[in-house]
């Protein structure tokens, strides 16, 4: 919320007041308590009719320092709040006649007790940020209502990322952001992922740990500070440090939650059947059919709103006009090698059967008079299912659980984000200003836990568009409707980075677009971006996504890297294992990765997938790619046709539908599996390792099961010309050693090689 009017003025019908100074200190326990009047005292007399700011710090985990400001603390606790994962600390505090000190980890906050207000922050001894003068403030709108504000300072040359799947510039600075989930797009200032958490190039982040609305000015209100704002009388946020910025991930997602690892058939190739088209079994028969006529690996068939009655989305039944025996259907296309997913949304239509039900058993949002909420948006006469109420949640779970012993294995997740806020009121009592993005937390957990209750915590998947603090423990998410352009495949790539930058591991996109009309060009360009993503599905609105409608040499395209992203399973699942343990995205931002290389900054146009493959998507009709090798120690080499990079250098290059930049970082070890037609095998029977431009010493791999857990690890020591691998899982293998353009085989039987260059 902007109420500066230049650096002077507040706007016509603001009042402003801040901190000025620390008055008063106490130290109970855990917690530091500062009380901060809005005017200097210097005089007994200054004590009266002033009001003041507290401020109390704790430490939730380590290296979290959580400052909360209040103005009144007399209101009643409102409902949700986040659930975050605390632990024991046990802080450093030291008050002195100067200075407070807090410290937790590596991280310290320093406040000083001079007639200036200023708050410090620290990790292992290097400045942060800071919250100086004119920032922790108590602002009144023009309708009386109260908001409490706080600025910490950008230094020079400070870069903010961040705050949830957005598809502005990559880098927030300069932009205004309300954290307020929406259905509008991708190509709006609007998000459907809103988090309130931002990183920053000087590593480290701050979390806003409220599920209402936020308001960001990053640097637009004040050019040399963050300013954010709440509409209450209390704002809580949490400095988190880091040793780099993926440490800093490691700690925000530590307080907020891990991703959750996906089983193997989900990195596969989802085929839908689009949104409005007119399909029915038969179409679903050609489509799927045709994928294996054409040898194009599938993993998942996905049915788009129409499985379902026309006007009575949602009434979890199939639509027997178009699916007249939808049990032996399923039974069929599982017999293909498929995982089946079908959409659903938490919204009623007034003509679904489920209707009359949920009314009468109050299983709905309700209007503040008890009837219940409805409008024409989306579904004529739509309500929608309240999950505050544990019996809506096991009525609509019980839908679900019907589909998933039929044979479903998964739901796309959809909508979310157009939640009522006026008039309306929950079971539970919960505020429907802190619900309205908190909903979707509900909705997917929700879903996702009768999958796994059914299907087993390990087979648990759901496919949202909607997400808040906490739904990384629910994955995957997608982003959203995006339209069949190279502008808009641009801001779908930068909001997936802003999006694992904001603690999320997984994502995926409509390849080839939502909205309009893909041509043959776009569709091949972004299935090499959509097969080089964690997550890869066809998905459009009026027009079907199969690759034959597109061109043979779509097809060939959807062919090679469809096979390509299977036989790298054994590398892919072993970087979603690490996501799952660190919170670190497997489609990670460049500056994530090389921090210190500060050409990485502003790259939004290419990203690693995983610690060790660069890509870089085509995004024009001339093939022209324009791509940054980072500055490392050895040369880059191209994973397709072995052709060697030096880093930090800019390269531009014309490709064919065939190709695109693929790198592989130099001192890697790669390893690619046996088969390229399943997610299903073995990835420690004869895969093999790919040793790429690789220095001496010891270098360690994991290898992970379908599932994602750690069945062996395979480690290869350098010695000059000398290599030894050793490993406790491996059934016969073959090496590959990549030194610049000269490539070496040998194959080995057993377990462990030895073998020389020389």
């Amino acid at each position: 919320m902007k109420f500066l009017n230049g650096g002077w003025l507040v706007k016509d019908g603001y009042d402003v007041k801040y901190a000025q100074h620390i008055y008063d200190v106490q130290v109970k326990g855990n917690k530091l308590i500062l009380y901060a009047p809005f005017n200097y005292i210097d005089n007994m007399g200054a004590t009266l009719d002033g009001g003041l700011m507290t401020i109390e710090v704790t430490s939730p985990r380590p290296d979290v320092i959580t400052t909360q400001l209040y103005h009144y603390h007399g209101e009643q606790e409102k409902r949700p709040t986040f659930e975050l994962n605390t632990q024991a600390v046990t802080p450093e505090i030291e008050v002195n006649d100067d200075t407070c000190t807090f410290v937790s980890g590596k991280t310290k906050l320093v406040v000083s007790r001079g007639r200036q207000i200023d708050f410090k922050y620290y990790y292992d001894g290097k400045l942060l940020t800071e919250s100086t003068d004119r920032a922790k403030a108590l602002v009144t709108d023009p309708e009386g209502l109260p908001h409490i504000s706080e600025q910490l300072v950008l230094n020079v040359g400070e870069k903010i990322y961040g705050l949830g799947e957005r598809f502005t510039n990559f880098i927030k600075n300069g932009q205004t952001v309300d954290i307020y989930n929406a259905d509008g797009g991708t190509g709006t200032e609007q998000a459907y992922k809103n988090i309130p958490f931002y990183i920053s190039n000087r590593n480290y982040g701050v979390f806003v740990d409220t599920p209402g609305k936020v308001s960001y000015e990053i640097g637009s209100e004040k050019v040399s500070r963050v300013q954010f704002s709440v509409p209450a009388e209390e704002l809580t946020y949490s400095v988190i440090g880091g040793a780099d910025m993926k440490g800093v991930l490691e700690n925000y997602t530590g307080l907020t939650g891990k991703p959750a690892l996906p089983p193997a058939w989900t990195f596969g190739l989802w085929l839908s059947t689009s949104f409005t088209t007119d399909y029915d079994e038969k179409t679903v028969n050609e489509f799927v059919d045709g994928m294996i006529e054409r040898d194009i690996p599938l993993s998942v068939f996905h049915f788009d709103c129409l499985w379902m009655r026309e006007l009575e989305w949602c009434n979890f039944v199939w639509d027997e006009r178009k699916f007249p025996e939808p049990e032996k259907m399923l039974k069929r296309l599982k017999a293909k090698g498929l995982r089946i997913c079908v959409w659903l949304n938490s919204y009623i239509g007034q003509k679904s059967p489920l209707f009359e039900e949920g009314k009468a058993k109050g299983y709905f949002i309700k209007k503040t008079n008890g009837d219940v909420w409805q409008w024409d948006k989306w579904q004529a006469g739509m309500a929608i299912v309240d999950f505050t109420n544990p019996e809506a949640t096991a009525w609509y779970q019980g839908k679900m659980e019907t589909l998933l012993n039929m044979g479903v294995d998964c739901f796309k997740t959809d909508f979310g984000e157009r939640i009522p806020t006026e008039g309306v009121q929950y079971f539970d009592g919960s505020d429907p200003e802190l619900m309205h993005n908190y909903y979707t937390l509900l909705y997917n957990k929700a879903v996702y836990d009768v999958i796994a209750k059914v299907k087993g915590e390990k087979e648990a998947v759901v496919f949202a568009r909607s997400a808040t603090v906490g739904s990384q423990k629910y994955p995957v998410h997608w982003g959203g409707d995006n339209s069949s352009n190279y502008p808009s495949m641009a801001e779908s790539l930068r909001a997936g980075l802003s999006f694992g930058m904001s603690g999320f591991g997984y994502w995926a996109h409509d390849i080839s677009g939502f909205e309009a009309e893909a041509d043959p060009d776009i569709y091949k360009r972004w299935t090499q971006f959509g097969l080089l993503s964690s997550h890869s599905r066809y998905h459009g609105s009026n027009q079907y996504k199969v690759p034959w409608l597109y061109g043979e040499e779509a097809v060939e395209v959807s062919r090679k890297f469809t096979k390509l992203k299977l036989s790298l399973l054994p590398y892919l699942m072993a970087q979603a294992h690490e996501t799952h343990e660190t919170g670190v995205p497997m489609m990670r931002s460049m500056i994530l990765e090389f921090t210190n290389d500060r050409v990485t900054e502003d790259l939004d146009r290419q990203y690693m997938l995983g610690d060790s493959l660069l890509v870089a998507p085509i995004f024009n009709t001339e093939g022209l790619g324009q791509f940054y090798v980072p500055n490392t120690k050895g040369n880059w080499i191209s994973l397709l046709d072995g052709k060697v990079y030096q880093g930090g250098k800019w390269y531009e290059e014309t490709y064919d539908y065939m190709n695109l930049p693929l790198l592989v970082r130099p001192n890697t070890v790669l390893i690619q599996g046996q088969k390229d037609n399943t997610t299903d095998y073995d990835y420690t029977k004869a895969p093999t390792i790919h040793l790429y431009n690789l220095e001496d010493g010891d270098h360690e791999r994991i290898l992970t099961d379908t599932y994602g857990q750690i069945v062996g690890h395979v480690q290869v020591t350098r010695k000059g010309q000398t290599f030894k691998l050793t490993s406790d899982c491996l059934q016969d293998f073959t090496v590959k050693v990549h030194e610049d353009e000269q490539v070496t085989d040998f194959s080995f039987t057993g377990k462990n090689g030895d073998f020389d260059l020389a």
